[in-house]
């Protein structure tokens, strides 16, 4: 898939989440890469999917500025595991919802039982 569609698929998964929780995603980009670097994927298990970089909302301070938070979402990694189109979608919804748990201060344990 190209990185077009994939992007779009991605924008797409966006405008889905519910209003309450776009609305509070502040200071957070999104952003799409082949693969994750391979010393970042030596630190995890499994094919990493995606990954959320910086400070949760929930240790985020009003008294300090911070950098954007990003969240990485890796093409190659979610096409590996999807055989169509509409599984790739979905998994991209998964992951972004899965990252952005991460933003707003969720453990791996909190996202693994919600299904994330």
């Amino acid at each position: 898939m190209d990185c077009l569609l994939f992007t779009q698929l991605v924008e797409d998964a966006l405008k889905r989440l519910p209003r309450r929780f776009r609305q509070k995603l502040d200071n957070v980009v999104v952003l799409v890469e082949d693969y994750p670097e391979r010393e970042l994927q030596r630190k995890h298990t499994g094919l990493l999917l995606g990954l959320f970089h910086g400070v949760p909302k929930t240790h985020q301070s009003v008294f300090a500025m911070s950098m954007p938070s990003r969240i990485v979402l890796y093409q190659k990694n979610i096409e590996a595991v999807c055989s169509s189109e509409s599984e790739i979608s979905q998994q991209i919804e998964t992951t972004l919802k899965h990252e952005i748990g991460h933003y707003f201060g969720m453990t791996e344990k909190d996202l693994r039982r919600r299904g994330y």
